[in-house]
């Protein structure tokens, strides 16, 4: 199986998308900012021109949209336009990283310029794996409010769920701070719909259990990050953190509880989203 994916990746040829970049803009709504609120379990209030918004609202402006015509069969965008053609089906978002400056405000016009930085492929314990990486910066008129890097990782659709042969999970860390909610399909649902999220994994249950192999719907990434960048904040009064680095572990399901946790450490704070079992699926470091 890896010989055969390995000559239909052609690294060389992907590769070629290193620099392309794009640019988009969007305007910080209330009606957003209300909407990620009550997503994110905080308070919804009644937000006003000025006033901040969740600090990761980026990733619910200027989404691109494409015609349904030009949908692949997991309900993303077809690849080879902006992102390359990477010929490996499941697409997931693996982790990141955020540097804060100024929190985006409602009323506030956002661009957001996009690169790609890297693709690279890598051959595992699940197989083959391609990542990309493409740097973000995101501005306002008052000047820069976030620089980002998103690594996503594409995969064959063989071994979705764990062999019988995995190890025993180890015990689960202790955090000094812990929230928990429930991961449900209306959670999800609401987040797909502010991001304009067509991925299949996270609201079709057929799909994502019959064509992609797993026991049910997946949390977004991106969320499981906005929960642990607010969480943070919220332990220090609200100010974000000025560099957040983040990485996926393993999916979270919906259907169960999930735990958001933080942890002091010497330089800032160990964050990290973890399932009903209490394992981590999500794994951040922050410092102010």
């Amino acid at each position: 199986m890896t010989a055969k994916l390995d000559e239909k990746l052609d690294i060389d040829h992907l590769r070629r998308w290193i620099g392309r970049s794009n640019q988009a803009s969007g305007i910080v709504t209330a009606q957003i900012v209300k909407g990620l609120r009550a997503t994110l379990f905080m308070e919804i209030g009644e937000p006003k021109v000025g006033d901040a918004a969740p600090w990761t609202v980026h990733w619910c402006l200027a989404q691109p949209v494409y015609p349904m015509s030009e949908l692949g069969p997991d309900g993303h965008p077809t690849r080879g336009d902006f992102l390359p053609p990477v010929p490996l089906p499941r697409r997931m978002w693996a982790g990141g990283e955020l540097e804060f400056f100024s929190a985006l405000c409602v009323g506030d016009e956002v661009t957001r310029t996009s690169r790609i930085a890297d693709v690279a492929m890598k051959t595992g314990s699940t197989g083959v794996l391609c990542f990309v990486s493409v740097d973000h910066l995101v501005t306002t008129p008052r000047g820069t409010a976030l620089r980002e890097r998103q690594d996503i990782v594409y995969r064959d659709m063989s071994r979705a769920q764990p062999s019988a042969t995995t190890k025993p999970a180890p015990a689960p860390p202790v955090a000094t701070h812990r929230e928990s909610h429930m991961a449900d399909p209306v959670l999800l649902f609401r987040y797909s719909a502010l991001t304009f999220n067509g991925h299949r994994i996270h609201y079709d249950r057929d799909y994502v259990t019959r064509v992609e192999g797993y026991p049910g719907l997946i949390f977004h990434g991106p969320l499981q990050a906005a929960f642990l960048v607010e969480f943070g904040a919220k332990l220090h009064g609200g100010a974000a953190p000025k560099k957040f680095s983040y990485r996926g572990l393993q999916p979270l399901f919906e259907g169960s509880e999930f735990s958001v946790n933080a942890s002091e450490t010497p330089a800032g704070m160990e964050l990290w989203t973890a399932n009903s079992a209490g394992q981590p699926t999500m794994k951040g470091t922050a410092t102010w």
